[in-house]
């Protein structure tokens, strides 16, 4: 990998305005997506929406503190069914959805990206430092495109005004091109109307992966999105989809089955799959053995 190629790497960056009125995170989100469609062997539909929401949560992950992590969950009555993703402040992204395979009837003159999540809830749930049970919050889906759902959810459960602009572009062969999203906030002391000056600015703003395809960094993202005002970076990170799931814990969740459960499946190996990251792990029929074993000794 030469220098062009390892500055050019999915990241995320924190600035904010000189004035002290908003804070901005730009990330780039292009080969998370790319893993994720290759992953869970995702339709069209299916990696434009769930790569819309992993740049989201990642978005809002950067708001986190440490390993605190940040959970995005939208269930619809359209064809993908629900997706989650989740992410946390070190840079940490995964998710999945119910339908995979899902696709949308394009030939209909009234179809919408939004129509694949359809009507329904979406759920935000944050597990923070020193807290038993992470925060939830629910609210009603507007238009089923991640972006205009998650500003929403913003403005009403966080009260927070905000301005966001996520895009995932595909190219003729259905291929990701390039993935990202910025979002800028308000803070308490910024002057009435400037958000709005903001979020009609990038209502004209061009799509995040254009400007990624035209050689545009986050850096100069950044810049360009909170003009005439002037930013000054905080911070950066690298972002990977990136999943913790290992073959211990995968062992550890079948030792908590109850021994009935574990008895149905004695006999035979097992293979266990995670649902964020898809990843397979097998265990043999002498290893379900002894976990059937070690789970009668407990009963003693």
């Amino acid at each position: 990998m030469n220098i062009e190629e390892f500055n050019f790497k999915d990241r995320l960056i924190k600035g904010m305005t000189t004035d002290g009125h908003f804070k901005i995170s730009v990330v780039k989100t292009t080969d998370v997506v790319k893993t994720a469609k290759q992953n869970h062997s995702l339709s069209l539909l299916n990696t434009v929406i769930l790569g819309k929401a992993l740049t989201a949560t990642m978005l809002l992950a950067s708001e986190l503190k440490g390993e605190e992590r940040i959970q995005l969950r939208m269930d619809g009555d359209g064809p993908i069914g629900f997706l989650v993703a989740e992410a946390n402040q070190v840079g940490e992204i995964r998710g999945y959805v119910k339908n995979p395979a899902a696709e949308l009837d394009y030939s209909a003159d009234d179809v919408q990206l939004g129509d694949g999540i359809g009507l329904g809830v979406l759920t935000f749930s944050k597990v923070l430092y020193n807290e038993a049970e992470p925060r939830s919050s629910s609210i009603q889906i507007v238009n089923g495109d991640v972006t205009s759902d998650v500003a929403h959810y913003l403005a009403q459960s966080e009260q927070i005004p905000s301005a966001l602009l996520i895009d995932v572009g595909i190219d003729e062969d259905g291929k990701v091109t390039q993935a990202g999203g910025l979002m800028i906030q308000r803070l308490p002391d910024a002057p009435d109307g400037q958000i709005d000056m903001l979020q009609e600015r990038l209502g004209s703003f061009p799509p995040i992966d254009e400007l990624l395809s035209d050689d545009q960094y986050i850096d100069e993202i950044m810049t360009k999105a909170v003009s005439p005002l002037k930013v000054k970076e905080l911070n950066r990170q690298p972002v990977d989809f990136f999943c913790r799931c290992t073959r211990k814990r995968f062992k550890n969740a079948l030792s908590m089955l109850t021994l009935d459960d574990l008895k149905d499946m004695e006999g035979e190996g097992q293979e266990v799959v995670c649902h964020y990251c898809n990843s397979k792990k097998k265990f043999t029929k002498e290893e379900m053995e002894k976990i059937i074993t070690d789970a009668q000794a407990k009963m003693n």
